[in-house]
């Protein structure tokens, strides 16, 4: 195992094209990092910089203490795993798994041991004889990642590996992924756009967009505290809900409501983030206001209900209420807002604004 230093990172492609803006990341010895964000963010270019699959344009990439940026991909000591298994189809599972070994000539008894091993770890020991027509997708994966452990690398590097499975299999291969890392602590850096798969697997997560990053830091402080607009509207299913408005007389107004905010700051334009789970059909115990709006759509999930409501304004909200509560579309209902818990963007560069309790200006002076 080993540390992933990445140093002022840049990729930058003909034409002035610059996927990879200067990007600064330290992954510690045996930590899982989840890099995240839309497509053409940058994040799977700067994981195939890390491999060596991609040259970079400026900085350093530093590997176990040794910088790598000239180091071919076969000499940086990494396990990639590709959202496509690449398993050779007329190779079994054993031989698919020992392949890369037999290729650095390690001895037959020290290959079985490995691929027995992983094997094992992986629960793939029935499977081994098998071709990978004969497997299920989760299986397949499974071998995948057994060929990446055989090796014994510094560092895995995984690029959106569980984007070719089924719903309930990727919520399966998630938990296999987090055992797996627990029992091995190799470090590892994971590519995904999916953020459900980013809270879950991460010690820590790293948003990106337009080659930069937005946010680094794990997943709740990520979600509770987002640095910006676009963290807070990334992170979270569904989206928070973004109202703009004014701060006016310590209110925010905006979209027809009128909210008192706990330390509400100076006069300006604003954006008002407020989560689903922050508006519903029961008071919470912190501040709060109460509001009615109208129900536009409900969505029955089970558990609970998604509800798609319109402010005075006609602009649309979501919320999430209780399974049992009864709603109508069309109609009016009650709605408390979670003030406690509203997040504040500066409306024209997006920062997070922190709410803070106001000081009183003859505390200030004293």
């Amino acid at each position: 195992m080993a540390e992933i230093a990445i140093d002022g990172v840049e990729k930058i492609y003909p034409g002035g094209v610059r996927a990879v803006n200067r990007v600064s990341l330290q992954v510690a010895d045996g930590e899982f990092v989840v890099l995240v964000g839309p497509s053409g963010c940058g994040k799977t270019t700067l994981l195939r910089m890390i491999a060596g699959l991609e040259e970079i344009s400026g900085g350093t990439i530093s590997i176990g203490g040794r910088a790598v940026n000239d180091v071919p991909p076969a000499e940086r000591d990494i396990a990639m795993v590709f959202q496509n298994y690449a398993l050779y189809p007329h190779m079994s599972v054993r031989k698919n798994m020992a392949f890369g070994l037999q290729l650095r000539k390690l001895p037959k008894a020290e290959i079985d041991r490995r691929v027995l091993g992983a094997a094992e770890t992986l629960g793939l020991g029935e499977l081994l004889e098998r071709k990978p027509r004969e497997l299920s997708g989760g299986q397949r994966q499974r071998v995948a990642l057994g060929r990446a452990i055989v090796r014994q690398p510094l560092a895995f590097l995984f690029d959106e590996p569980l984007s070719n499975l089924d719903a309930k299999l990727r919520v399966q291969m998630r938990a296999e992924l987090k055992r797996l890392h627990r029992k091995l602590r190799t470090t590892t850096v994971y590519v995904t756009h999916d953020q459900e798969e980013a809270m879950t697997l991460g010690d820590r997560v790293v948003v990106m967009k337009d080659g930069v990053l937005q946010q680094v830091g794990r997943p709740l402080e990520v979600y509770d505290r987002p640095a910006n607009r676009f963290v807070a509207g990334f992170i979270g299913t569904p989206p928070m809900n973004m109202i703009p408005g004014r701060i006016v007389d310590h209110r925010f107004e905006g979209a027809g409501l009128s909210l008192a905010l706990p330390g509400c700051p100076e006069p300006g334009d604003v954006v008002l983030g407020l989560r689903p789970e922050h508006l519903g059909d029961r008071a919470p115990s912190g501040a709060h206001e109460r509001l009615r709006l109208r129900v536009s759509v409900i969505e029955p999930l089970g558990d609970r209900q998604h509800v798609y409501l319109t402010t005075p304004s006609n602009d649309s909200v979501i919320g999430r209420f209780d399974a049992q509560a009864v709603l109508h579309e069309g109609e009016e209902t009650s709605v408390f807002v979670d003030v406690s818990r509203a997040h504040l963007f500066d409306g024209r560069s997006g920062a997070r604004m922190d709410l803070e309790p106001r000081v009183p200006e003859i505390a200030r002076n004293s």
